[in-house]
């Protein structure tokens, strides 16, 4: 069942090791059918070096094993609440690396120093706050997830423009189109993470970039007048 959807999500959570994104099982890729409501996970705890096809997890977006042999992801329930908010997301990435996380544990949004990062993300990354204990007890990666979507919604941020997120004393969360795509900008989010800290160590005072740069690196990039790369 859905086989191409568990060989795509299978390769791009073999990405994250190859992008030293991952350090033992430290993360999960995930990726959605929008027509079946199922998306495939990486399982719970299962090796990189282990992992096959046949072990990614299909599941519902009611939480429920449609398809294998082993417990998805101790994520999925974070996964299932972007999935369901936001329709334009195809892709889910987690990990712990770690530059993004050490802004995640810092509890600081990662600042767009320069141009790199506006290419890819519009403006900062948010890093949320920390869940409460009733929060953490009562449902912890559901709560995870709905900290995420309420976040975006309530300061009206476009998950689109902004592929990322950190959540404070965890670690980064992106997304994307697909599978590929999230990886994608899990890389482009720990590379900008590094970038930024080693600006602030340079230059304690720095500040970021003047909007109108930002706005022209992404712009130029996305959207209806973008121009960067090829045609067709």
């Amino acid at each position: 069942m859905l086989e191409e959807l568990k060989k795509r999500v299978y390769e791009a959570n073999m990405l994250l090791p190859k992008y030293n994104l991952v350090t033992f099982t430290w993360g999960n890729v995930s990726e959605i059918d929008r027509k079946s409501g199922i998306f495939a996970i990486k399982p719970s705890g299962v090796d990189y070096s282990s992992l096959t096809p046949d072990d990614i997890v299909l599941v519902n977006l009611n939480g429920d094993i449609v398809e294998g042999h082993f417990n998805p992801s101790s994520d999925t329930a974070t996964h299932i609440e972007i999935y369901k908010e936001f329709e334009q997301i195809g892709g889910i990435v987690h990990t712990h690396s770690s530059y993004a996380t050490s802004w995640a544990q810092a509890g600081r949004p990662i600042p767009c120093y320069g141009t790199t990062h506006a290419d890819y993300i519009y403006g900062q990354v948010p890093c949320l706050r920390c869940l409460n204990d009733n929060e953490i007890e009562e449902a912890y990666e559901k709560n995870t997830g709905l900290l995420i979507v309420d976040y975006f919604k309530q300061n009206n941020i476009d998950p689109v423009a902004v592929p990322a997120v950190l959540c404070k004393n965890h670690g980064p969360f992106t997304w994307g189109k697909g599978a590929d795509e999230a990886v994608h900008n899990a890389v482009v989010l720990e590379e900008v993470a590094k970038m930024a800290y080693r600006t602030e160590t340079i230059n304690p005072q720095v500040l970021p970039a003047p909007a109108h740069l930002q706005d022209k690196h992404y712009f130029r990039k996305h959207g209806d007048n973008a121009y960067y790369g090829q045609k067709g």
